[in-house]
């Protein structure tokens, strides 16, 4: 009886955040963006996201000009979409609205070679590709073992040895992927003004100032502050309420 109830109660939810994505659509073809906005946080209230989601919340945020909220949902849309051009044109938009203007130090490299190449999926979609590979080579080896000629056991005993490599790729980028996901904890100041301190108190100088919407990288925690990278490779601490983290 139990069991029934929960089931009805996930599936009322699972209808009612429908409901919510889809009138936030409407509101938004409608010009209410703040209406659109309430909408798609209903949703996330209950504990349903997507990268569409975070993208259309972005969206709405972004026309009425809430700079650290818009570039928020579409740092979010880009975690599980890593790979979505129209996300990412988006935020380049959003940031533009920025008052910061902070570079990122280029990386170099072997590590940049392999980022640059296991950055194109999310780490679950590169397990699907190596489970994905691992069915492909099954096949590759029963026609391999059924084959009946010299040269095409050859042919197949080769795409056995490139789905091998293609499997290990795949292993290994979801490894680095996951590895890299957990280790950052990127963040968004939410603050208007944010000063980070040179050490965590409240009369520490300011080493410098940040606005709405940079992006930051928390190093780590003690008491109310969070100690924070930018991407130029400064660091300081700031008040763990000026930023809300992306994970």
């Amino acid at each position: 009886m139990k069991q029934l109830v929960y089931i009805l109660a996930l599936f009322t939810q699972v209808i009612w955040a429908q409901k919510d994505f889809e009138n936030g659509n409407a509101l938004y073809r409608k010009g209410d963006f703040q209406g659109a906005a309430s909408a798609y946080e209903n949703v996330l209230k209950s504990k349903k996201e997507s990268a569409e989601l975070y993208f259309n919340l972005g969206n709405a945020y972004y026309k009425l000009n809430r700079v650290a909220p818009s570039i928020y949902n579409y740092e979010k849309a880009l975690l599980l979409s890593p790979n979505d051009k129209e996300i990412s044109t988006n935020l380049k938009f959003a940031q533009k609205l920025q008052i910061d203007d902070v570079k990122e130090v280029p990386k170099v490299g072997f590590r940049k070679m392999i980022e640059d190449f296991t950055s194109g999926f999310h780490y679950n979609s590169w397990a699907k590709l190596a489970v994905g590979g691992a069915f492909l080579f099954l096949l590759l080896f029963v026609g391999y073992y059924f084959s009946g000629t010299t040269l095409v056991k050859r042919i197949f005993f080769v795409s056995m040895f490139a789905a091998l490599l293609f499997i290990a790729a795949s292993v290994f980028a979801a490894i680095f992927e996951k590895s890299t996901y957990e280790m950052e904890r990127p963040a968004i100041v939410f603050s208007g003004i944010a000063g980070v301190k040179s050490e965590p108190q409240k009369d520490a100088p300011d080493a410098f100032t940040l606005h709405e919407g940079s992006k930051v990288y928390v190093l780590e925690a003690l008491d109310e502050w969070k100690k924070v990278e930018l991407p130029d490779g400064s660091s300081g601490w700031i008040q763990q309420s000026a930023i809300k983290e992306l994970k």
